[in-house]
C-alpha cells in the first residue's frame, strides 16, 4: 500500500508547531518562512518640534498616510484601508483614544484546552473562552475605527480601520496624541511626491501566524525598537 499524502490542514498544523518549537529554542518568534524582507521593512520618522501642530492625512486611493507638522513631513508610510464593502470613512476626524495593547472586542479566537477557532464573539462555541484579535498600537479616530499594526496588503482589505506595518505603528503612536487632527480623503496633495515610497512585500501571499501567537501577548511587542531622525 502506497503512502498517502498529508492533507493541507495537517501540513499547516505541522508548520505551526515547528515554528513554535523553534521559537522556544531561540527565545524569539521570527514569523512565517520567507517573512524576512517584510519583517525588515521600515521608514524614517522625525519627531515634531511642536506636537500640537502635528496632523495626519490619509489617501485611500493610494493607501498612504502622511504625518505632518505644518509643511514638514514627519512620516510617510503605506497603509491598508477598507475594502469596497467595508470602506474607511472619509472626512475630518481627531484622535480620540490611544491603546497600545488593544484587542478587537468582537472578533478573535475561541479556545478550549488545546483547541482554537477563529470566530466572532457571538459565534463562539458554548463553554469556550474568547479573546479578541490583537490590534497593537491602536489609535482611534471614530468609534470602532482606528489605526493599528497589522498585515499590509497591496489591495484594499480591511473592515474600515487603517492597518500600519508593525515596525511603523509604534512610531505613528508616538507622533500623534489625543486631539491630533486626521483628514481622510480619496487623494491628498502629498501623493504627488510621496505615493511612490518603497513598499514592503505584499502580505497577501504570506502564511498567517498561528493562533497561539495572537492569543498571547507577543503581538504587542513584535516590532523593531522605534527610532527617530
Amino acid at each position: 500500500m502506497g503512502t498517502q499524502p498529508l492533507s493541507p490542514m495537517v501540513i499547516r498544523l505541522c508548520a505551526s508547531l515547528l515554528l513554535l518549537v523553534l521559537a522556544a529554542c531561540s527565545g524569539e518568534y521570527r514569523g512565517p518562512s520567507g517573512f524576512e524582507v517584510y519583517n525588515a521593512y521600515d521608514r524614517p520618522a522625525t519627531r515634531p518640534s511642536d506636537p500640537a501642530a502635528v496632523r495626519v492625512k490619509v489617501s485611500t486611493s493610494r493607501q498612504r498616510a502622511y504625518v505632518m507638522e505644518g509643511d514638514k513631513m514627519l512620516l510617510a508610510m503605506p497603509v491598508s484601508v477598507g475594502a469596497p464593502d467595508t470602506p474607511t470613512p472619509l472626512g475630518d476626524f481627531r484622535v480620540t483614544r490611544k491603546d497600545r495593547d488593544h484587542r478587537d472586542p468582537e472578533n478573535g479566537f475561541a479556545y478550549s484546552g488545546s483547541k482554537t477557532k477563529k470566530t466572532p464573539r457571538h459565534k463562539k462555541p458554548a463553554g469556550w473562552a474568547f479573546k479578541g484579535h490583537p490590534l497593537p498600537y491602536w489609535v482611534e479616530f471614530r468609534p470602532g475605527y482606528g489605526f493599528h499594526a497589522g498585515w499590509i496588503k497591496h489591495v484594499t482589505t480591511t473592515n474600515g480601520s487603517i492597518r500600519v506595518h508593525h515596525n511603523l505603528a509604534p512610531k505613528f503612536y508616538v507622533l500623534v496624541r489625543k486631539g491630533t487632527p486626521i483628514n481622510i480623503s480619496t487623494s491628498q496633495p502629498e501623493d504627488a511626491d510621496f505615493a511612490d515610497i518603497p513598499l514592503p512585500p505584499d502580505a497577501g501571499p504570506m502564511p498567517d501566524f498561528p493562533a497561539e501567537f495572537y492569543l498571547g501577548d507577543e503581538a504587542f511587542s513584535y516590532h523593531k525598537e522605534p527610532s527617530f531622525e
